[in-house]
């Protein structure tokens, strides 16, 4: 991982640097503590409204995964005013806002840079009661496992680069990018939640991966339970495959057990790096039913049960048949 600093000695620090957790999170009083996140990167679709609330989301969705409830976000802007117009960048920013006003949360302002390319996020700040964080590191053998989106996200960008992605898969993987996570946190809240984080550039795997070792467990994935955009199937087929996902899939391989009767495409839609994708969240399995039917009652239709957490084996995840 490369160089760490020093764990600082302070009992209110409640979640740092140890287990590549979502966000910081930093405990102001017996019933109040911060939870502080920052991301941002380069456009991912044309459209710059759409950029905007992507971008949005997926910072937010930081603090989601701890549990929190996003109160004040800062504008992160780098931009070449001298090629491209500014109006590109108040549709950006325009997009960003609609999704902070979303979530509940107060833009303030926010830093911009100039520069070749453009680049958008938030930097987010929420609160969460500190007997309420949700890690990485709280998962437990028994738990069973909830995704609350679908993955096939980075691919099907892929295939919108290549020119290759018809209208409907274009349409699911924006809706599905676009999607705050604020229902999905606020539905689980009313469950025994143990660990939790939110899908992005790692992908399943590798997120996933980061939860077992933080919390010493070993995750088995149901392949054939995960949900999937349709169509990012046959463009992972088709060899529309984002690095970042191959390299995903390389990283874990160590630590990663695919059954052997798994379709060759399986591993890299299970890598497949994501913006602004779902939760993972690990919970008794007795309220894994309850818990979905919530879900759907909700609105998060996508939510699936796709799971289980094992005590043996930890750090590891295996895959079993579709």
């Amino acid at each position: 991982m490369g160089y760490l600093p020093p764990k600082p000695d302070d009992p209110n620090l409640l979640v740092g640097l140890e287990y590549s957790d979502d966000a910081g999170v930093y405990r102001l009083s017996p019933d109040l503590a911060l939870v502080q996140t920052v991301d941002f990167f380069t456009p991912i679709v044309d459209d710059p409204y759409l950029f905007g609330q992507i971008a949005a989301a997926n910072a937010l969705s930081d603090v989601y995964a701890m549990g929190g409830r996003p109160v004040t976000a800062l504008n992160l802007v780098a931009f070449p005013t001298k090629t491209l117009p500014m109006k590109v960048l108040g549709e950006i920013l325009r997009g960003g806002a609609d999704k902070v006003r979303e979530a509940g949360a107060v833009l303030l302002g926010g830093h911009s840079i100039e520069d070749k390319e453009p680049k958008y996020g938030l930097s987010v700040t929420g609160v969460v009661h500190p007997d309420r964080v949700w890690t990485n590191g709280g998962a437990r053998p028994g738990d069973g496992l909830i995704l609350t989106k679908p993955l096939g996200i980075g691919i099907i960008s892929t295939a919108i680069k290549k020119g290759k992605a018809s209208p409907d898969a274009v349409a699911a993987a924006t809706e599905a990018m676009t999607a705050l996570n604020k229902t999905a946190a606020e539905v689980l809240s009313d469950f025994s939640v143990g660990g939790c984080t939110d899908i992005t550039g790692f992908g399943l795997l590798g997120h996933g991966l980061e939860m077992a070792r933080a919390s010493r467990c070993s995750l088995r994935i149901h392949a054939g339970k995960v949900p999937i955009i349709p169509e990012a199937r046959d463009y992972a087929i088709a060899g529309y495959v984002p690095g970042g996902s191959k390299c995903n899939l390389s990283t874990v391989s160590p630590q990663l057990h695919l059954a052997a009767d798994l379709q060759p495409e399986t591993g890299i839609l299970l890598a497949d790096a994501i913006t602004s994708g779902g939760l993972l969240v690990s919970l008794p399995e007795k309220e894994v039913e309850a818990a979905i039917a919530a879900l759907h009652n909700a609105g998060v239709t996508s939510a699936r049960y796709i799971g289980s957490v094992s005590g043996d084996a930890p750090g590891t995840i295996s895959v079993l048949s579709e």
